[in-house]
């Protein structure tokens, strides 16, 4: 049995690292098909490796960054321009969900994200501080490979960034709720679920194409989702509605029509960075709300059922009185 179990560990490492490179292929391909230029470089407006990357290192552990920089570099591998530089950012993209994952690690972070400070921390730790680190990488490196010039090093930087932020605020969670999914929902829900899906089928996508710069429609959505469906109904409406903005901005089509490119960014970056920090938030504060009342439900039921029992013993008959004989 020893033998048994010490040969099959590396096989289920195997199997976890080129799972995690080729799901990290996968949606660095799909978030390549639509794209901005900035300074004369291309980003995407939500890099979904990214989020790719730090749930599976949440998942499966700091083992994962194998599969991370394999998949970084099949990536990079298949991009027309690739250069010897491109290893660089390679090191760059493994690294920053490394350093998100130990950071979120070192304050508690919980995968089901039940508590205002899971929300928090993985805005701030996982997708601000740690993309930090492969936006200046990668950008850092373009300007040393003379691809970029040094004054379109903080545009495109901030583009950089916001892009793989994006990629953790609207994929790790989706990718986390998905790892932990036990519960279906009951037939009512079902129902209302349906609902908003159709609500949202046609109210995202006449705020995304309308030039009437209706996107502010989007948030009655999120907070209609959050507060029935919490984090599953509130991070696909974000997603939603961060891939139909970006389609929209990348045709430059709606709200997005007639700006220039950094004006494009600005705006699309802003739009997709409040909404998901809205929907991340606000169903992270619901949810702890409910836990909080849960617990005190729980907690009410064991101190009754404590003084009922309490109670039936007091209540029990008393054997009589000793005489004097002691009979």
């Amino acid at each position: 049995m020893a033998g048994t179990h010490e040969l099959r560990r590396p096989a289920v490492v195997a199997f976890q690292t080129v799972g995690v490179a080729a799901c990290y292929y996968a949606a660095g391909r799909l978030g390549l098909l639509r794209h901005l230029v900035v300074e004369g470089a291309v980003f995407t407006p939500i890099y979904p490796p990214t989020g790719v990357a730090v749930a599976s290192l949440l998942i499966f552990g700091i083992r994962s960054w194998l599969g991370i920089a394999l998949g970084s570099l099949l990536v990079i591998l298949s991009l027309p321009s690739f250069q010897p530089s491109g290893f660089g950012i390679v090191a760059g993209n493994t690294a920053a969900p490394v350093c998100a994952y130990l950071m979120l690690r070192k304050v508690g972070f919980r995968l089901d994200l039940s508590r205002l400070r899971d929300g928090l921390a993985l805005v701030f730790l996982g997708a601000l501080a740690g993309m930090l680190i492969s936006a200046t990488v990668g950008v850092g490196i373009l300007v040393l490979a003379g691809k970029l010039a040094a004054g379109g090093f903080w545009p495109v930087w901030l583009a950089w960034w916001v892009g793989d932020a994006m990629g953790v605020l609207i994929v790790t969670p989706i990718l986390l709720m998905l790892y932990g999914a036990r519960r279906s929902l009951r037939l009512s829900r079902w129902k209302e679920a349906a609902a908003l899906a159709l609500v949202a089928c046609f109210l995202v996508p006449l705020a995304t194409r309308s030039s009437l710069s209706l996107l502010f429609l989007v948030y009655p959505l999120l907070i209609w989702a959050a507060l029935r469906f919490r984090h599953g109904g509130s991070v696909l409406c974000a997603l939603f509605a961060s891939v139909m903005a970006t389609i929209a901005a990348t045709d430059g089509a709606g709200p997005f029509e007639r700006m220039s490119d950094v004006e494009v960014m600005v705006k699309l970056q802003a739009f997709n960075g409040s909404m998901t920090l809205t929907a991340l938030l606000l169903s992270a504060v619901i949810t702890e709300q409910r836990n909080t009342r849960r617990s005190v439900e729980l907690a009410c039921q064991e101190l009754v059922a404590v003084l009922e029992h309490l109670t039936a013993g007091n209540a029990s008959p008393r054997p009589p009185p000793l005489d004097d004989d002691g009979q």
